[in-house]
């Protein structure tokens, strides 16, 4: 029964990002609106935030990537548009933001390499926009760019070696005028360092 609704979720955002992207010509915002409607559809149904808002998030992050790559767009803007419509939704319901930043930006990256995407370009779209939604919603643009950037980073940890390379690389720094402090460590660099 969980395994059908997840499937539902997913699928029923997929399906919801390819008919938005193919109707309008700017992907971001069609993403923007899908992911925050869907969002605030699959938690009110269930009416718990926790647990639920991380597997919702997660699944309509994929569904928003997997969607995008179907139909050839770009998975940077439905990135960015991912990070927006989750942190939107997430307000909308009264859940935690930086639980979603967090969420949305690791499923992101690990969604972007499924689908062969460049997963630096996704990380860093995910990074300016958590920084974009966080205006928008009210909340510290510095602390949702530091934990969308560490998340990413999170994410491609579990892809490979080399995204995590290419993911540090691409949220290190200034981004959208705000300069992004990783939280370290990531999993798995724990014994790296010892």
């Amino acid at each position: 029964m969980a395994e059908e609704k997840k499937e539902g979720l997913l699928g029923s955002v997929k399906a919801g990002i390819i008919s938005a992207i193919r109707g309008v010509r700017e992907i971001t915002d069609a993403v923007v609106d899908t992911v925050s409607g869907s969002l605030v559809n699959a938690i009110r149904r269930t009416g718990a935030i926790g647990a639920a808002l991380t597997s919702a998030v997660s699944e309509t992050v994929r569904g928003a990537i997997e969607g995008a790559a179907e139909v050839g767009a770009d998975i940077g803007k439905a990135s960015k548009g991912t990070m927006i419509g989750v942190l939107r939704g997430s307000k909308e319901v009264g859940a935690e933001a930086m639980d979603a930043i967090s969420t949305a930006a690791s499923t992101a990256v690990e969604s972007a390499a499924r689908v062969g995407a460049d997963v630096a370009a996704t990380a860093k779209a995910a990074v300016e926009g958590a920084i974009e939604g966080a205006k928008e919603v009210g909340v510290s643009v510095e602390e949702a760019a530091s934990e969308a950037a560490s998340a990413a980073i999170e994410g491609a940890g579990k892809v490979s070696a080399t995204a995590v390379e290419q993911v540090r690389k691409a949220v290190t720094g200034t981004i959208s005028g705000v300069k992004v402090i990783l939280k370290e460590p990531f999993k798995g660099e724990e014994k790296e360092k010892k």
